[in-house]
């Protein structure tokens, strides 16, 4: 019996070797990597290795970084306040609403079609409609709702937080409607028998059955956001900025410590937001 658990036990390490390799060679030696580099020193020509703490002093003493993560804040809760409400309501009709599974498939499919593009397109897209000459501008000139072009639809914090909710919803979509598609129907039947209105159900059953989704989807939206720099550079008319586009400016400058210790900063924050979200709910032990 001792021979047979060591032989299960040696075969379970032998299949998770390569998954082990792979994770250290791809995932914790880049990471390893750039905390490294992160204490490393840079001239306007060179970079030499050293252990500093230049690069985090600078950053931490700097009014620039605290503003730029202050943005990168902002635009993650705002985008995750909609992408929760739009998702949430969009999941919902697909699970209890469409009865027919053929017609929850063709549904889902459909909330995908964009996603066949890639997210620069996507993004993009907006900025002709949304210009001061757009068709959003155009059409409300025409209806007599305004009498000259709104200035504040695109190149905006406004048209950043419109793309990013465009991008990411669907990350919210896909777990919470997984989630509402295991919870067991009876329950809902019960809570109806029981005298609860559909506000109570929702608010007693469904939502805390969903609370695993709602977290996974939050995760997904809020690390998306942060990490992002594209959206905020075309879509504020590079008049804003957050973390990643902080980095991608170093980098462009050759400046790698410097972008090494922000990127740094901004792990150890979104690592902690995430154990902050998993306190309120254990997806292992839910889903």
């Amino acid at each position: 019996m001792r021979n047979l658990m060591k032989n299960r036990h040696l075969s379970g390490w032998l299949l998770a070797a390569p998954l082990s390799v792979v994770l250290l060679c791809f995932l914790v030696l880049p990471i390893v990597m750039i905390v490294v580099v992160s204490f490393w020193g840079a001239t306007e020509f060179s970079i030499y290795p050293a252990f500093q703490f230049d690069n985090y002093q600078f950053l931490f003493t700097s009014p620039v970084t605290y503003s730029v993560f202050f943005n990168t804040f902002k635009y993650a809760a705002i985008t995750w306040v909609f992408t929760l409400l739009i998702g949430f309501t969009v999941a919902y009709f697909l699970a209890f609403h469409v009865r027919s599974l053929t017609w929850q498939i063709a549904l889902f499919l459909l909330c995908t079609i964009p996603f066949w593009t890639s997210n620069i397109i996507r993004m993009i897209s907006w900025i002709p409609f949304l210009g001061r000459n757009g068709l959003a501008n155009s059409t409300l000139i025409s209806w007599g709702v305004i009498d000259e072009p709104l200035e504040w639809l695109l190149f905006s914090d406004f048209s950043v937080i419109l793309a990013f909710v465009h991008l990411y919803t669907l990350f919210m979509v896909v777990p919470i409607f997984n989630t509402m598609m295991r919870i067991d129907r009876s329950l809902i039947e019960a809570a109806y028998d029981n005298g609860a209105s559909g506000f109570q159900t929702l608010t007693n059953v469904i939502i805390p059955l969903t609370k695993p989704g709602i977290m996974i989807g939050s995760i997904f939206v809020v690390t998306l956001v942060m990490g992002d720099f594209i959206t905020v550079r075309f879509m504020s008319g590079s008049q804003s900025a957050n973390v990643g586009r902080l980095i991608s400016n170093d980098i462009a400058l050759l400046q790698y410590p410097s972008a090494a210790a922000t990127a740094v900063v901004l792990l150890a924050t979104v690592l902690l937001i995430i154990a902050v979200l998993l306190r309120f709910v254990d997806i292992r032990k839910e889903l």
